[in-house]
């Protein structure tokens, strides 16, 4: 099991890897003050010891995890995609939605105070 980015991102190639690479950058960007960890598996920034975003990458998708509070103030914008309670599945044969991203990360890090 991987225990920093580096690790975990290794373990991918081609478009999950560049994928992961520039949701890394977005949520650093967007959030610079998160701490960034490997939680549950998967890429994981906290704030204030808080979740603020988990993201991975997986054969056909990259899985995006906002917080049940983060998707449902984005219902209508993640219409489009196939979803779980709290998660979100962006295909790799679609374009990655970083501007959407990066207004998820806003969003959670008001909630959280940041």
């Amino acid at each position: 099991m991987a225990d920093t980015f580096e690790e975990y991102i290794n373990q991918f190639d081609g478009e999950v890897k560049a994928r992961l690479v520039r949701l890394r950058e977005t949520v650093r960007a967007g959030a610079p003050d998160a701490e960034e960890g490997i939680m549950y598996g998967l890429v994981g920034y906290k704030l204030h010891k808080k979740p603020l975003v988990y993201f991975g990458g997986f054969a056909h998708h990259i899985g995006f995890y906002a917080t049940p509070q983060g998707h449902e103030a984005f219902a209508e914008d993640l219409s489009k995609y196939k979803q779980g309670k709290g998660s979100v599945q962006f295909p790799l044969d679609q374009p990655l939605p970083i501007d959407l991203v990066k207004r998820m990360v806003k969003f959670n890090k008001q909630k959280l105070g940041g």
